[in-house]
């Protein structure tokens, strides 16, 4: 982590959204991006969003099967189509790596590893792919990893699935790939709350990049979370 700038909070501020739609929030992340300067403390959204269908930069239309009543959505992230639903984890990562002196291949490793480890916490054994960003599980993809860097600055971010209707993936061929089978954290194991996991990944992801995270608007309490774990 880059040292200290006069006049910038080096927390992370994490806000909770909910569940929410895709376009509005997508809207703003982009034009929080476009309008922070070198002083903006860096923010991170988790939330939910209503059942939608996202191309990435490079989404190319035969991926997209038989999208039925499920909008479909031009993002500027990397990578190609997913689907976003309820019950799915997502986190939304507004970070300047420039000030921070973070690398972008730095970013994903942590994205990845972060999920990693939230998951061993459930006897889930998953790993990265070299080849093909996201978590998978037995070759099923778990989580899904989109990002996009302007002018030092990260936006968008992963999307991991916890408990969620899955027969959506089946319109698509998931980021690009045909019969990519999609699993998640319910059909793994017993006791899955995404509140928890929440709490975990910030917990694990801040720990990996040395961010002291400031929580507001999560519904149980306050609470902060330094890169050495979680304060209540």
């Amino acid at each position: 982590m880059s040292n200290p700038i006069e006049g910038v909070n080096e927390s992370v501020l994490v806000k909770n959204l909910g569940l929410v739609s895709y376009v509005p929030t997508f809207e703003a992340m982009q034009q929080f991006t476009i309008n922070r300067d070198e002083t903006s403390q860096d923010q991170i959204w988790l939330l939910e969003h209503h059942p939608v269908f996202t191309q990435g930069q490079a989404g190319k239309p035969e991926h997209m099967l038989a999208p039925g009543d499920i909008p479909v959505v031009q993002a500027d992230r990397g990578g190609q189509v997913t689907y976003h639903g309820p019950g799915q984890f997502v986190a939304y990562v507004m970070i300047d790596i420039k000030r921070r002196k973070i690398g972008v291949r730095e970013l994903v490793t942590a994205l990845e590893e972060s999920l990693v480890q939230v998951l061993a916490r459930y006897d889930i054994q998953a790993y990265p792919k070299p080849d093909a960003p996201g978590v998978y599980v037995n070759e099923d993809k778990i989580a899904s990893l989109g990002l996009r860097i302007k002018k030092g600055r990260s936006y968008h971010g992963l999307a991991l699935n916890v408990d969620m209707d899955l027969s959506p993936f089946n319109r698509i061929n998931p980021c690009g790939y045909q019969g990519l089978n999609m699993t998640q954290m319910a059909d793994l194991c017993e006791q899955v709350e995404l509140s928890n996991i929440q709490l975990q990944w910030l917990e694990q992801f801040g720990r990996l990049l040395a961010l002291p995270m400031q929580i507001v608007d999560i519904v149980e309490s306050k609470k902060s979370v330094s890169h050495s774990g979680i304060q209540s």
